[in-house]
């Protein structure tokens, strides 16, 4: 791939505002919607504001450990979820709940550590044999495929009513064509900021309809919820309408370690120390991936025992403010592949932007308010890049030999099919068992005699 701008390259200083806030953009709704769930199962209060500040904390420690050479932005991690509503589930407390959080991110952020310490004595070439394009390459299309459910729930719903509406799913697809045609007619320029185009003439047609659904009392019309605007003036206007401290996680997870048990210690071990061992699994695969669209190897340069130690590191510190563990994020590796940015400068730009972001309410509240369905039909396009960024791997690889075949075969199928594996508390997600799925069989069948040989 011919790149606009390369992993050193450094665009002028307005330009890069402009294109980091189109990275903050792309992770920014599933930043936020961790916090959210979890709020939701668990009935706490945890702050979407202090989330995105461990976001942007957490890529600039990934972007230090990887020498400046790796353009992926890091947010809250899904795989997580269950953790942390287990964390809060098995406290004497909330506070103790957030302490929780903080102890088990140090728990999940240390397995990676001990995992770049490993790599780092014996190298990747074994990884490299375990995980040929074979295996791969449908791992990475499912990162997107598993996520078009997600895509088009988001893109019927009406963030107003909540209700499935047509006007939802039209200013959807105004969001998404806007997107298509400033990446495929647009000039060079525009070319390097579609999403912001795609969501600004999304959010303009929901206003619009909004509007008018609001004047004649039409509630199927009535797509964007200003909530979180009335939420900011009420009370009047004054400082905190324009600057607010986010509800750090620490704050309140310190009053609460002092009433952490041994017993609540390893229960929080128990929920998070699984689930970071299985998600070192998509950590290979959204960089194998990112390797692919830069052309440069990142597990060998800077190193995967770099990456793992940035992304556990970046997730300890990340989570001692928003309480969320993160992750690489593969919308910001679609954003890499479809923009044809992949300035690091421009990820070190957007992890500062979100961390003021998250003190400015006023663009709290307007990303907030941007309706589900604009982002619904953006994240088309960001999903559909993912899938496609990984079939593009599978084009080397030999569908006619039937070993090659089955491989492919079951990944794709045990993860679209959303195959996940309860053990105890621990699940292993439908992407990590595809994938040990698909290693096992290419193991089973690697020294099967090949049948043009036998003819």
């Amino acid at each position: 791939m011919k790149l606009v701008y390369n992993i050193q390259d450094r665009p002028e200083t307005g330009k890069l505002v402009v294109y980091a806030f189109q990275q903050v953009l792309a992770i920014m709704a599933a930043t936020i919607t961790v916090p959210m769930v979890v709020n939701s199962t668990a009935g706490v209060n945890m702050s979407t504001a202090a989330a995105m500040f461990g976001a942007g904390v957490g890529t600039l420690i990934y972007v230090f450990f990887t020498k400046r050479k790796s353009p992926v932005f890091l947010g809250s991690s899904f795989a997580f979820i269950g953790s942390m509503v287990t964390a809060f589930a098995g406290a004497v407390s909330v506070a103790a709940g957030f302490a929780g959080l903080i102890v088990g991110a140090l728990f999940a952020g240390l397995v990676y550590v001990f995992l770049a310490l490993i790599i780092n004595s014996v190298g990747v070439e074994w990884l490299n044999r375990l995980m040929p394009p074979v295996i791969i390459g449908p791992t990475v299309a499912i990162i997107g495929l598993s996520l078009a459910g997600s895509a088009i729930s988001n893109l019927t719903s009406s963030s107003a009513t909540g209700e499935a509406t047509q006007w939802a799913v039209l200013c959807g697809l105004i969001a998404l064509g806007a997107t298509m045609w400033a990446s495929v007619y647009g000039k060079k320029n525009v070319r390097l900021i579609p999403f912001i185009i795609g969501i600004l003439c999304g959010y303009a047609a929901a206003v619009i309809l909004t509007l008018i659904g609001n004047a004649i009392n039409d509630p199927a019309m009535q797509i964007v919820s200003f909530a979180p605007f009335a939420a900011l003036v009420e009370g009047g206007v004054s400082i905190k309408t324009f600057l607010a401290v986010p509800d750090f996680t620490f704050l309140t997870g310190i009053k609460g370690l002092s009433e952490m048990t041994g017993s609540y210690y390893l229960t929080v071990a128990a929920a998070y120390i699984p689930v970071a061992a299985v998600v070192f699994a998509e950590h290979i695969a959204d960089h194998k991936n990112i390797s692919s669209i830069i052309e440069k190897d990142l597990l060998t340069d800077p190193g995967l025992d770099k990456t793992l130690l940035g992304d556990g590191v970046g997730s300890i510190v990340g989570a001692f403010f928003g309480g969320c563990p993160n992750t690489t994020y593969g919308e910001s590796v679609a954003c890499v592949a479809i923009t044809k940015n992949a300035s690091v400068a421009t990820i070190i730009t957007a992890a500062l932007e979100c961390i003021l972001i998250s003190f400015l309410s006023p663009l709290i509240a307007f990303i907030s308010s941007i309706p589900s369905c604009v982002m619904g039909g953006v994240c088309m396009a960001l999903y559909g890049f993912i899938a496609v960024s990984g079939l593009k791997m599978i084009q080397k690889v030999n569908l006619d030999d039937n070993r090659n075949l089955f491989v492919v075969s079951t990944i794709l199928i045990a993860g679209i099919g959303g195959l996940s594996l309860t053990f105890w508390n621990i699940t292993i997600t439908s992407i990590a068992t595809a994938l040990i799925l698909g290693i096992i069989v290419n193991t089973a069948l690697r020294n099967a005699p090949d049948p043009k040989e036998e003819d």
